[in-house]
């Protein structure tokens, strides 16, 4: 089966649809949605509402972040985070924020795991930035494969059965084999900001009966996403930043 994987959607319209245009293109058979639908960006509503219609379709979905910081106020973010939230919270319908509070924070599918940030203690939303932190998701799951977001750029770690860590960045369109002889740590980047230098939105495509993954980049429509968060008022960084790819 062909999964796409998307993370970071930061209700960003323009990157999310581009995204699943181009992984319904490369033969998309299903969805796994990684959290952080909002923040940031000017479409939340959209963008839940298109999460909630996936998933009743046979997607599946898990909390990020700004997901749970919707409705919990106590969530640490910077100051345009934390403006982004605020004004999220005006914009969500209370079936919308209910649809987000009822998230998993993990999903789990035969020897592979799925989870927003960290895999050692989820709901702490530790980032994955080295192989130590990599190593300590290792440690607390037995699972053969982890994917996870949070992080807003692509990596991919591995550890061999004696303990030995390896890390690199994937390049995008090259398929890597998940081989058994090691576990795996997979970092998706972001669909609606990316943070590595490259401003296209970010998703990946996992084959899983020959444990493949491909990380993909979607070029959108970036005028359109930043026009459309000045015009709501946010914080203009946010839009800024779009460009930029950080």
């Amino acid at each position: 089966m062909l999964m796409a994987i998307f993370s970071d959607i930061h209700a960003n319209r323009p990157a999310f649809e581009a995204c699943l245009t181009a992984a319904r293109a490369r033969g998309a058979e299903r969805i796994m949605l990684l959290g952080d639908y909002v923040g940031y960006g000017a479409d939340p509503e959209w963008t839940v509402d298109t999460v909630s219609d996936l998933v009743a379709q046979g997607a599946s979905a898990i909390l990020g972040n700004h997901d749970r910081a919707v409705r919990d106020a106590s969530e640490t973010m910077n100051a345009d985070a934390q403006a982004a939230i605020a004004w999220t919270r005006g914009r969500l319908t209370a079936a919308q924020q209910d649809f987000l509070e009822r998230l998993p924070l993990t999903h789990v599918e035969g020897d592979v795991l799925y989870v927003h940030a960290e895999a050692s203690d989820p709901p702490a939303w530790r980032y994955v930035r080295s192989a130590d932190d990599a190593a300590r998701s290792f440690a607390a799951t037995d699972a053969q494969v982890t994917f996870c977001g949070h992080v807003h750029r692509p990596a991919l770690y591995s550890m061999s059965n004696v303990g030995k860590m390896t890390a690199f960045v994937p390049t995008t369109d090259i398929p890597v084999q998940l081989l058994a002889g090691r576990r795996w740590l997979v970092v998706l980047g972001s669909v609606g900001q990316p943070r590595d230098g490259i401003a296209a939105a970010a998703y990946a495509m996992f084959d899983t009966a020959r444990r493949e993954i491909t990380f993909c980049r979607a070029p959108y429509d970036i005028d359109a996403a930043a026009k459309r968060i000045r015009e709501k008022g946010l914080p203009g960084w946010l839009a800024d930043r779009l460009y930029l790819g950080k």
